[in-house]
C-alpha cells in the first residue's frame, strides 16, 4: 500500500509538471495587426545638450561607429535651452533688435561658417525661482531685492500678436511662502508696462503647482484692482490677516506703456512688468511689514510665472562648457546616418522670426528634416495650454512661410503616467491636452498639428524595485489612451521623442533591469499604435550622481575620462536585439501583432510578455521578455488564426538571448564623509567604479522547431525568436 502511494505521488507530480508545462504558453493573435512601422522611420534615439568635450569626442571613430552598432536609426535633436529658461542662439551669428546690440536675437539664415556648437542665453526678465527644468539654477527677478531688475511677460501672448483680447491670455505670478504666513497686504513695485486690471488671490488647498485640482484660488476681500496706475502700489487685501502659503497675481489688462528699453520696439510696450514683490501685514500706524526673502539666489522666496520675455543681451551668455550641437556638425558627423532628422524650434522663450530663420538655414544647407518639434516640455514650465497654443500658431505661420510642407508637432510633454491637469478654465475643464486641442479647433488650425509628442520617464528616481517592471506595458499604453480621450485624433501619429527609465540616472540604469525594461517599453509602445520612439541618450555620457548618491548614465556605455568606450551596458545589448534581431533594420513595413502569455506569479502579474512582428522578409519575429528575476520558463508558442486555427514556428528558428547569464552589473564602492573635504564637493565619495561581468555578448543559436516545441526563456532575459510558421 505504501509503495502504491509513492507511485501515485510520483504520477501526480509528473502530471502536475505536464499540466504546468502545458499551461505555459505565448499566443499571438493573427486576426489583425495592431500597428505597422518602418524601422528607419520609427526606431530612433535622441541627442541633447551635452559637454562640449563630449560633442568633440563622441563623434570620433571608433566611438561613433560603436554607438551606431546599437541599431537606432532616425535621430531627434533635443532642445534643452527651453528647460533652462534661456534664449537659443542656434546660430551664433545674427542680428539684435536694438541697434545697440541687445534685445531680441534672430540667427542668420545665411550659411557661412560651420555651426559646431550653439548656446543658451539666460533671460534677465525671468520670473521663475525654479521649475521642472532649471534644476535649482538661477533666480527670479521678482524677489531678488533689486528694483532695477524686473520680470516681464512674453509679448507674443498679447493682443498685438495673438489678435485676441489680453483677458483671454491672463498672465500670472505665484509666490510660495514655504509655510503658512499671516498676511493682509501686498506691495507691488510695477515696471512698464503695468497691469490696469488684476486680482490678488490665495490658494485654499495643497500645492497649486503640482496638485491643481486639490484646492481653488480665492480672491482676497479687497484683492480686485480695476484701475491700476503702476508705480509702487500697496494694497490692503483683507481687514484682518489671513493664513496663506501660496498667493497669485492674475493680470488681465495691460497699460501698454513702454519701458526704458523700448526704443522703437513695440514688444517692450506690451504685457506686464514687475520690479519687486513684497507681502506681509500693515499695522494701524500704516507701517508695512514684509515676510518675503529678497536674495538673488535660490534662497529667495520662490516665485513662478506664466511666461518670460525673451529679451536679453550678449552678457547673458552663460557657460560654454556645455552646448547644443551645431546643426552643421549634427547633420554631417554621421550620427544621423543620412536619414531625415526631427529638429526643434525654441518657442517658449524665443521669437517666431528666429525659428523661421533656423528652418531657412537648414533648407539652404539641404539637410533632410522629418519633423519639427515646437518647444520643449511646456508643462514643466507651467505654461497654460491656451498660451502654448497661441505661440504654436504664430510659430507655425512663420515656419510654413518658409516651407508649407513641413510637419509640425508637440508639445513634448515631460514623462508622465497620467493626464496633465491645469487650473480649471471658465468651463471647469482641467485637461491641458484637451484645452490645447480645443484652441486649435476653435481657430481652425488642427491641420498645423501633424503629430503629438511626449516623453516617457515612467519611474520616479530611487523608486525602482524589481516589481515595477510589471507596470510598463500598461503605463505606456494607458497614457496614449489618455491623450486620445483628451481629443488627439486616432489617426494622428504619436511620438515618444525622449524616453528612458527615470528622469534621474542611477546604477539601476546599468543593471540588467534597465535592459529588460527597454524591451517592454519599445514593444508595448509599438503594440499600442505608436509611430516613433527615440531612446535617450544616444551618445556616450560620463557617470553622474544619481538617486541615493549612486552613479548612473543615460548612455549605453561606460566611458573613461577621455570618452573612450570601456563597456557596453545592458540597454546597448537590448537595443541590438530590438533593432537588429527583432526588426529587419533595412526592411520596409513591419506588421505588429498582439501577443499574450499565461505565465504569471501568484499575484496575477505577467512574468512573461511578448511582442510579435511579421517582417518584410516574410519571417515572424517574437520578442519574449522574462521578467521573472530568478526563474526560467519553458513556453509553447502558438499563432492563433481565423476559425480557431493554430500555427507554430516550423523549421529553422534563430534564437537570440540576452539575460542575467550574459550580463551582470557590479556596483562601485563609496565612502561617507560627515562634511565635504573641499568646498562644493559631495559627501558621498566613490572609491571604485562599477563594472559589468559578464558583459555580453548576446547568445545566438538555432533550433529546428515543430508543433509542440518548448522554448527556453532564462531568468531575467530578453529572447528573440525568428523564423517561419506553418500554415494549416
Amino acid at each position: 500500500m505504501k509503495k502504491f502511494a509513492v507511485v501515485l505521488s510520483c504520477l501526480s507530480g509528473i502530471l502536475a509538471c505536464a499540466l504546468s508545462a502545458a499551461s505555459q504558453a505565448v499566443s499571438i493573435d493573427l486576426s489583425h495587426p495592431t500597428n505597422h512601422f518602418v524601422p528607419k522611420e520609427t526606431l530612433g534615439a535622441g541627442v541633447d545638450r551635452i559637454a562640449v568635450e563630449a560633442i568633440d569626442k563622441d563623434l570620433l571613430r571608433p566611438t561613433l561607429e560603436k554607438t551606431l552598432t546599437s541599431g537606432w536609426q532616425p535621430v531627434t535633436y533635443r532642445q534643452n535651452t527651453e528647460l533652462a529658461v534661456e534664449a537659443w542662439h542656434w546660430n551664433p551669428q545674427g542680428t539684435w533688435s536694438d541697434a545697440s546690440g541687445k534685445g531680441y536675437f534672430t540667427g542668420s539664415a545665411a550659411p557661412t561658417e560651420m555651426l559646431r556648437y550653439s548656446y543658451g542665453y539666460a533671460l534677465p526678465r525671468r520670473g521663475f525661482t525654479r521649475n521642472d527644468g532649471t534644476d535649482n539654477v538661477g533666480f527670479s527677478r521678482l524677489t531678488d531685492g533689486d528694483v532695477n531688475t524686473f520680470w516681464k511677460s512674453n509679448p507674443y501672448l498679447t493682443q498685438r500678436f495673438t489678435g485676441e483680447s489680453d483677458a483671454l491670455h491672463p498672465q500670472w505670478i505665484v509666490m510660495d511662502l514655504a509655510q503658512t504666513q499671516q498676511v493682509n497686504s501686498i506691495r507691488i513695485a510695477w515696471g512698464e508696462p503695468y497691469a490696469r486690471r488684476y486680482v490678488v488671490q490665495y490658494w485654499n488647498g495643497d500645492d497649486p503647482m503640482r496638485a491643481v485640482t486639490r484646492g481653488a484660488w480665492q480672491t482676497f476681500a479687497q484683492g480686485t484692482v480695476t484701475g491700476g496706475k503702476g508705480g509702487i502700489a500697496t494694497i490692503r487685501l483683507n481687514g484682518s490677516p489671513v493664513g496663506v502659503r501660496f498667493l497669485r497675481i492674475w493680470m488681465t489688462e495691460s497699460s501698454n506703456t513702454c519701458n526704458a528699453d523700448a526704443s522703437s520696439d513695440p514688444r517692450n510696450c506690451v504685457g506686464y512688468a514687475i520690479r519687486e514683490l513684497y507681502l506681509g501685514t500693515t499695522t494701524e500706524d500704516g507701517a508695512f511689514h514684509d515676510v518675503l526673502r529678497h536674495t538673488p539666489d535660490q534662497e529667495q522666496t520662490t516665485t513662478y510665472c506664466s511666461s518670460v520675455d525673451p529679451w536679453h543681451e550678449p552678457s547673458d551668455l552663460g557657460s560654454t562648457k556645455q552646448a547644443q550641437m551645431g546643426f552643421d556638425l549634427f547633420f554631417t558627423s554621421g550620427i544621423t546616418r543620412g536619414l531625415p532628422a526631427m529638429v526643434p524650434v525654441a518657442m517658449l522663450y524665443e521669437t517666431p522670426d528666429n525659428a523661421a530663420a533656423e528652418i531657412a538655414y537648414l533648407k539652404k544647407r539641404n539637410y533632410p528634416i522629418s519633423y519639427v518639434e515646437m518647444g520643449e516640455e511646456a508643462d514643466g514650465q507651467y505654461t497654460l495650454p491656451e498660451d502654448y497654443a497661441a505661440l504654436y500658431l504664430q510659430w507655425a505661420t512663420a515656419i510654413h512661410r518658409v516651407d508649407p510642407a513641413l510637419k509640425l508637432g508637440g508639445p513634448s510633454f515631460e514623462g508622465v503616467n497620467k493626464d496633465i491637469e491645469v487650473w480649471p478654465d471658465a468651463n471647469g475643464k482641467v485637461s491641458w491636452t484637451g484645452r490645447f486641442i480645443d484652441y486649435l479647433k476653435q481657430h481652425g488650425r488642427m491641420n498645423d498639428l501633424s503629430f503629438f509628442s511626449f516623453e516617457h520617464y515612467p519611474y520616479d528616481p530611487c523608486k525602482t524595485p524589481w516589481g515595477v517592471l510589471y507596470d510598463e506595458p500598461e503605463l505606456v499604453s494607458h497614457i496614449m489612451q489618455v491623450w486620445h480621450e483628451d481629443g488627439i485624433p486616432a489617426d494622428m501619429p504619436m511620438f515618444i521623442t525622449e524616453g528612458n527609465l527615470s528622469s534621474g540616472a542611477s546604477e539601476t540604469y546599468q543593471d540588467i533591469f534597465a535592459g529588460i525594461w527597454l524591451a517592454n517599453y519599445i514593444g508595448s509602445f509599438l503594440n499600442a499604435g505608436g509611430k516613433g520612439v527615440y531612446f535617450f541618450h544616444y551618445l556616450p555620457l560620463q557617470m553622474e550622481p544619481g538617486c541615493n548618491s549612486s552613479p548612473g548614465t543615460f548612455g549605453m556605455f561606460t566611458i573613461d575620462a577621455n570618452y573612450q568606450i570601456q563597456q557596453p551596458l545592458s540597454q546597448f545589448f537590448v537595443a541590438q536585439l530590438i533593432n537588429l534581431e527583432w526588426a529587419q533594420p533595412d526592411g520596409g513595413d513591419h506588421q505588429v501583432f498582439a501577443a499574450k502569455s499565461d505565465v504569471q506569479d501568484g499575484a496575477g502579474h505577467d512574468l512573461v510578455t511578448a511582442y510579435a512582428l511579421k517582417r518584410p522578409d516574410g519571417k515572424w519575429a517574437l520578442m519574449a521578455v522574462n521578467r521573472d528575476q530568478q526563474n526560467s520558463h519553458k513556453v509553447r508558442i502558438a499563432f492563433d488564426g481565423p476559425a480557431n486555427t493554430k500555427s507554430s514556428f516550423a523549421g529553422p528558428v534563430e534564437v537570440s538571448t540576452f539575460g542575467s547569464a550574459q550580463y551582470q552589473w557590479h556596483p562601485g564602492q563609496t565612502r561617507f564623509m560627515a562634511h565635504a573635504e573641499n568646498s562644493g564637493e559631495r559627501t558621498i565619495v566613490p572609491t571604485s567604479k562599477g563594472w559589468a561581468d559578464p558583459d555580453g555578448p548576446i547568445a545566438h543559436s538555432k533550433i529546428t522547431a515543430e508543433k509542440g516545441t518548448l522554448y527556453d526563456l532564462p531568468a531575467a532575459s530578453v529572447v528573440v525568436l525568428r523564423g517561419n510558421i506553418d500554415i494549416p
